[in-house]
């Protein structure tokens, strides 16, 4: 070595830190790859994807070949920066042994190992893909010593009880996957993104969520007169009807507003034509997952259910409507939710709201946090922090929300006026 001139070993001292430095970015980019896009890639017949797919199905295997080139390109190195500066102080070693120790730690930091793996780090397939075929190579070349560097390492990883046969699968939970909906930016749509994370609450809501209170359902009484009946017809603004005999419980079936003009102009009984035109109901659990009811009404073709409790007494309504709703918004094609909204807003900055009003739409619509884990209406909400229906009207503060109740009939608040809390 003390014949070749320093020129040369500074030349091949800068090649193995390049060589180090390609070892680490190697496996920081191999490691941070995004295994989702990844398969997507590789569905796309990507060469450098499949080749980077192929490695890291294997990846102590990968691990070792890399970290066996590292040390060996590192070692190198420090054995030839030692030579090296004991050239350039011949006469001090203790000196040689110092300088190098410092400048060889620093060169190798910055160049080979901080400033290679943040690249990597932030560009991973830029890195990754072009090193895959290097890597299977090198892989290939090295494979006795990296079998036996595997094979005594995976045996001290069983000594504690790790199988590295089984790795953590790639799995998202619902909650992971609602997180990364969330951060995926500028790559989805906000809009679409919505729909998304719709999609993924359908599963903790039911239909109890979302369903039309039987107070607030439309339906055709048979025990009403013709003129009634005749004149509800007319001006229904609704698809389908529940029809029943003097209260829901006894309902008779479900009738489609289309089938009307077939007995109306055939000279039928309009009652008889009625109960000829409805088709049977449909019940639905109250405690029916959206998830689940989606499905069912796609299997059994039925647009509308009567929402049934573990008695079997009707408490509403749901329709497929409903449902498409939690996914991509409201309708506007429901005239009477368009003319007569639950939330008023008010002058002075507060807002009257309707007892029946649903408290998840409450929130949606003007961004609160009013708790949704308990009654699912304004109105039960209030009797439930007060517990005790009001006979007067009383105020009340909710979390951070002033309520005045307005209104009360029936045993229900009908309108409170909401204040947010400075």
């Amino acid at each position: 070595m003390n014949d070749v001139p320093l020129s040369v070993l500074f030349s091949i001292l800068g090649l193995l830190i390049i060589f180090s430095g390609f070892f680490s970015s190697s496996e920081t980019g191999m490691m941070s790859l995004n295994r989702y896009r990844l398969r997507h890639l590789v569905k796309s017949k990507h060469r450098g994807a499949e080749r980077a797919a192929s490695l890291l199905e294997k990846p102590d295997r990968l691990i070792g070949t890399i970290l066996t080139g590292n040390n060996l390109v590192n070692f190198a190195a420090a054995a030839l920066a030692t030579i090296i500066s004991q050239r350039l102080w011949p006469d001090n070693p203790d000196l040689a042994v110092f300088v190098n120790t410092i400048l060889f730690t620093l060169v190798v930091l910055i160049f080979a190992e901080l400033t290679p793996k943040t690249l990597a780090a932030i560009a991973p397939e830029k890195i990754a893909f072009p090193a895959a075929p290097i890597l299977a190579g090198l892989q290939w070349m090295l494979y006795p010593f990296v079998w036996l560097v595997n094979t005594i390492a995976n045996a001290l990883l069983r000594l504690i009880r790790v199988d590295v046969n089984n790795p953590t699968p790639d799995s998202l939970s619902t909650e992971e996957l609602r997180t990364v909906v969330r951060e995926a930016g500028v790559m989805i749509p906000s809009r679409h993104k919505h729909m998304l994370l719709s999609i993924l609450d359908l599963e903790k809501m039911t239909i109890n969520d979302i369903m039309v209170p039987r107070s607030d359902v439309v339906g055709i009484d048979l025990d009403d007169d013709e003129d009634t009946i005749l004149e509800q017809l007319r001006s229904t603004e609704h698809t389908r009807m529940p029809v029943y005999r003097g209260e829901l419980n006894q309902v008779v079936g479900v009738l489609h507003t289309r089938n009307v003009s077939r007995f109306l102009n055939n000279g039928h009984k309009l009652r008889d034509g009625i109960i000829e035109s409805c088709r049977e109901p449909y019940f639905i659990p109250e405690n029916t997952p959206l998830h689940t009811q989606l499905f069912n009404f796609q299997k059994n073709q039925r647009r509308i259910g009567l929402v049934v409790d573990e008695y079997g007494d009707i408490q509403g309504i749901c329709t497929l409507e409903d449902i498409l709703e939690e996914i991509v918004g409201e309708f506007t094609t429901d005239v009477a939710a368009a003319s007569s909204p639950d939330v008023h807003p008010q002058a002075d900055g507060s807002y009257l709201i309707d007892g029946t009003g649903f408290v998840r739409d409450i929130n949606r619509a003007l961004g609160w946090e009013l708790p949704t884990d308990g009654p699912k209406t304004f109105s039960g909400l209030i009797v439930e922090t007060l517990e005790f229906i009001p006979d007067s009207p009383v105020c009340l503060k909710l979390q951070n929300y002033r309520i005045e109740i307005v209104d009360i009939a029936d045993n229900m608040v009908r309108t409170a006026r909401v204040t947010l809390a400075r």
